[in-house]
């Protein structure tokens, strides 16, 4: 039986342990998107996970949906990487770039022009931004052309490529959470009659282009894609989830990707329709159930009844750098301070204790 501390190959990538480090936006990279020093310590200090995959990074200006996030979209950001992901390896770790374009979270003030963001259609999110002169409200988007999303599939290509010269092990698409290609997906953000909306081939069409232009670019084993079926937040409101992911996973199943990573939001029916479409490698952030949150154990669970081939934590190795050696031990585990998740300084990023000292 495979367990959280069995070895898995992820792409051509031998993980040593089937505990990956899941996304996390933190908000302390400053203006042109540049990644830190501090920044490559705190990845670094997680290097002892199976993969890590980072923080949501933008693929282009227009993409970018928070103040103080990355890109991978200027030379500057691509070499500010490097020293990111030089500092795992030779930690001796293994690390993916999550790719995302924000889509209708976003906000004229990010952006060097002043544009609204775009979308699949113009419906407000119905949330707001964090801004150092306090909350503002997202604004109704500018639906996208066709020559919009010509222009979003090349920046994902070639934001891909950055990202290999970056020194990335690879890249996970970003297709959840409400950003761009998860409200192409869903019918209550997409109202689109053309070719890109209506039916769920339609709706899935743009994340099918995605998919095929970073694979192109740098290799399927070198790409990933993570979904987050019927999730809320940022506005969304699917109604036929599993028609959706069913067809979504049908159409991925052609394609020897790295692997498919589900968010499960208590959406535990969705993941096992999923499994049963996916052949290849699925990392799964459980979450079956409210009372059942993400931890290595439930995530063990997973892994036993055969649903997953790996878990992804994350708030777990935001305050525990040497989660894996607490799994195997049983704990202690150390909590996460919320005051400290996003923004700030070394305070809870660089400074969380390990159990050895």
């Amino acid at each position: 039986m495979e367990t959280l501390f069995s070895p898995l190959t992820v792409g051509k990538l031998d993980l040593p342990n089937r505990l990956v480090m899941g996304p996390m936006t933190r908000s302390r990279v400053p203006d042109g998107g540049q990644v830190t020093v501090l920044t490559a310590e705190y990845y670094a200090q997680r290097a002892s996970a199976g993969l890590i995959i980072s923080e949501a990074t933008g693929i282009s200006d227009i993409g970018s949906g928070y103040l103080y996030s990355p890109g991978l979209h200027t030379a500057g950001q691509v070499d500010a990487w490097r020293e990111v992901t030089d500092a795992v390896h030779a930690a001796g770790g293994r690390i993916f770039a999550q790719l995302v374009h924000c889509g209708r979270i976003g906000h004229p003030s990010l952006y060097a022009d002043g544009a609204l963001p775009i979308a699949p259609s113009p419906i407000a999110s119905g949330e707001q931004l964090y801004t150092p002169e306090g909350m503002l409200d997202h604004p109704v988007p500018r639906e996208m052309t066709a020559a919009d999303i010509a222009v979003t599939v090349e920046d994902f290509a070639a934001a891909a490529r950055n990202a290999i010269e970056a020194g990335f092990d690879g890249v996970e698409i970003h297709a959840a959470n409400g950003f761009l290609l998860h409200q192409f997906l869903d019918d209550s953000t997409n109202r689109r009659t053309d070719a890109y909306g209506g039916s769920v081939a339609n709706r899935i069409r743009l994340t099918e282009e995605v998919v095929a232009a970073v694979t192109a670019a740098i290799g399927p084993e070198r790409t990933g894609i993570r979904v987050s079926p019927a999730v809320t937040i940022n506005g969304m409101g699917e109604t036929d989830s599993p028609e959706l992911y069913t067809a979504l996973a049908r159409s991925l199943a052609a394609i020897p990707l790295a692997y498919v990573h589900v968010a499960e939001v208590m959406t535990r029916e969705i993941t096992r329709l999923i499994r049963a479409e996916w052949p290849g490698v699925l990392l799964l952030s459980p979450h079956a159930t409210e009372a059942s949150p993400a931890t290595p154990e439930s995530g063990a669970e997973a892994l036993r009844e055969g649903l997953a081939d790996a878990v992804v934590l994350a708030r777990a190795w935001l305050a525990n750098p040497d989660l894996t050696v607490r799994a195997e031990a049983g704990g202690p585990y150390t909590e996460a301070d919320p005051a400290t998740y996003y923004g700030g300084d070394h305070r809870g990023y660089t400074d969380y204790p390990t159990l050895n000292g």
